[in-house]
């Protein structure tokens, strides 16, 4: 995954640089004097755990070992963007997010001296309310970088769902999650509308797991989520939007 950020950081840099050596026309040149914009953005995220073991972990009998396994999953916001000043922006996105993290624990089992994997498999699927402020590079020809960075508040609503015994571990989670949020991205402006690719990076503040005093809660002492988001978005311009279909 640190080889994927890696090589499209490097994408979006160098196409930046490229670009702004040579001067072209600006397309949507009045977009940033419009204090609103709305859009949506599309995109994948990778969903995961960060995991303190409790203090009890050692003393265990029976839980060996604790691993997260992150997997990808998709998100869909719709982007409410206001304009502060030429270069700070306020952003609220509200969004569904899709995904799945498992947990593998290793059991031994005394009864036949054996270590045995159990897994299970966690599906989440997020009501996401992130509030950004977004902080804008000087425009360069139809290019443009920015950083992000605010909080957010989401909903689990399948935290509460059972969890199948073929899946062994039973934990539950709370479907509150409080984070912190920072990436960045570049803004490309089209003829008719505003495109971006951004990566972010989200962390959970508040402990999430739901303490039971079975063997697999107590051998965690918290555990917070954690993701990294990869999306594409689309802003309008009214203005542009407007001019065009007036021709049509």
């Amino acid at each position: 995954m640190k080889k994927i950020l890696l090589i499209t950081a490097i994408i979006i840099t160098s196409t930046f640089l490229s670009n702004a050596q040579l001067e072209r026309a600006k397309n949507l040149p009045k977009y940033d004097f419009q204090s609103i914009h709305f859009g949506m953005a599309l995109g994948a995220n990778v969903m995961d755990f960060t995991i303190h073991n409790s203090s009890s972990f050692f003393l265990l009998d029976s839980v060996y070992s604790v691993e997260n396994v992150p997997k990808v999953g998709f998100n869909i916001n719709i982007v409410s963007n206001l304009n502060l000043h030429k270069y700070w922006s306020l952003r609220f996105m509200p969004g569904l997010l899709f995904g799945q993290r498992n947990m593998e624990y290793i059991i031994y089992d005394p009864k036949d001296d054996v270590f045995e994997k159990t897994l299970m498999k966690i599906e989440s699927t997020f009501l996401d309310f992130p509030l950004l402020i977004k902080y804008k590079s000087q425009r360069l020809n139809n290019f443009r970088p920015y950083l992000i960075g605010g909080g957010s508040v989401m909903y689990d609503l399948a935290a509460q769902k059972r969890v199948d015994n073929t899946y062994g571990a039973m934990i539950k989670l709370k479907p509150y999650n409080y984070n912190y949020e920072l990436g960045f991205g570049t803004d490309f402006f089209l003829q008719y509308f505003k495109f971006a690719m951004e990566i972010k990076f989200v962390v959970g503040i508040n402990n999430i797991l739901i303490s039971d005093n079975t063997q697999y809660t107590t051998a965690i002492e918290r555990m917070n989520s954690k993701m990294i988001i990869f999306s594409f978005l689309f802003e309008g311009s009214d203005i542009q939007t407007m001019s065009f279909f007036s021709r049509k």
